[in-house]
């Protein structure tokens, strides 16, 4: 085994993949899918005379491995509470393998599809799911993953945006000004709940991270697991108008509080936090564009048309700022 990190996925070939596995005392069958990832390479793998596995190949030089085994220690210590979150296969004592430089983890395949919450039951079902999230969450802090805070979501996004000549000239100017003055407005309703308090979350709790079935819901991906305030695991799972939002919400919390407290000072942060995951994701769609992957499966990126949208967006966002927070 190479102890070498390899810098891409350029490496990481069929036979590559297949030999990993083996080489963690499973016997593959040939079977290979592609899952929907993109910032790891996740695949299905047959395993001879078992059920297959999946196997999930980190990207090389985004964590550290601190960061991944708390990820993995997070998502164990969810499945010992018997919540229901797929956590990775301990073999040989460990979960974070390694072969010929790459790192990955392997998974017991769940099934499930795409959650869609249409009811009170549902939205409730999932709002007590989450909240269990919280209360281990709340227990002990991270050491090694991340914060979310506005300058990794929102400064320094937006400065490699423009320090790397992505944002097209004719909206240049507007981009820039509008992001300082969104992140001034930001700044300034974050620290009005400063004191709020600040857990492991989730971190990416949308609904294509859970897969629903006749027992409920499953977290599948705790890649992004981060430090922040509860409702960051909640605004995502919001859609529609201001009202059909304010009636979701109600479902979850309704949910929540069976099962842990939610500081309602909170509700002033889903439109900036909003915002921040708008500039964040198309920073992380600059950042990762050299990787093949990227331009297959996001062609309308980096396009004048989609840099005149998003500026819009963004000006939507300064609008929603001003406007009173939902409320339960």
């Amino acid at each position: 085994m190479d102890s070498q990190a390899p810098a891409d996925y350029t490496s990481l070939t069929p036979d590559t993949l297949l030999d990993a596995v083996d080489d963690c005392g499973y016997q593959t069958d040939g079977h290979l899918l592609a899952l929907n990832s993109y910032e790891n390479r996740v695949y299905q793998v047959g395993i001879e005379d078992q059920p297959p596995m999946v196997v999930k190949f980190y990207r090389p030089g985004r964590w550290s491995d601190e960061a991944i085994l708390e990820e993995h220690a997070f998502a164990l210590e969810l499945a010992d509470r018997e919540i229901p979150v797929v956590a990775p296969q301990l073999i040989g004592n460990r979960t974070l393998q390694r072969f010929k430089g790459y790192r990955f983890a392997l998974y017991r395949r769940h099934g499930g599809h795409w959650p869609e919450l249409n009811t009170s039951a549902e939205r409730e079902w999932m709002g007590r799911f989450i909240a269990r999230i919280h209360a281990v969450g709340a227990a002990r802090a991270f050491r090694h993953r991340p914060v979310l805070d506005i300058d990794s979501f929102g400064s320094r996004p937006s400065r490699f945006l423009l320090e790397r000549g992505f944002i097209p000239s004719h909206v240049e100017t507007a981009y820039a000004s509008l992001v300082a003055d969104l992140l001034q407005q930001i700044t300034g309703i974050f620290a009005a709940v400063r004191h709020a308090r600040q857990i492991r979350l989730h971190g990416d709790c949308h609904p294509g991270n859970i897969l629903w079935a006749d027992a409920g819901p499953r977290f599948v991906d705790l890649d992004d697991c981060r430090t922040g305030p509860a409702i960051q695991d909640l605004w995502l799972l919001l859609s529609g108008s201001r009202h059909e939002m304010q009636t979701q919400l109600i479902d979850l919390l309704e949910g929540y509080l069976q099962f842990h407290d939610f500081d309602h000072r909170e509700l002033v942060l889903i439109e900036p936090l909003r915002t921040l995951r708008i500039i964040h994701y198309a920073a992380w769609l600059a950042e990762r564009w050299e990787d093949p992957a990227f331009p297959r499966a996001f062609p309308w990126f980096n396009t004048p048309r989609y840099w005149e949208d998003h500026v819009l967006a963004l000006r939507e966002q300064a609008g929603l700022l001003g406007e009173p927070p939902l409320v339960v």
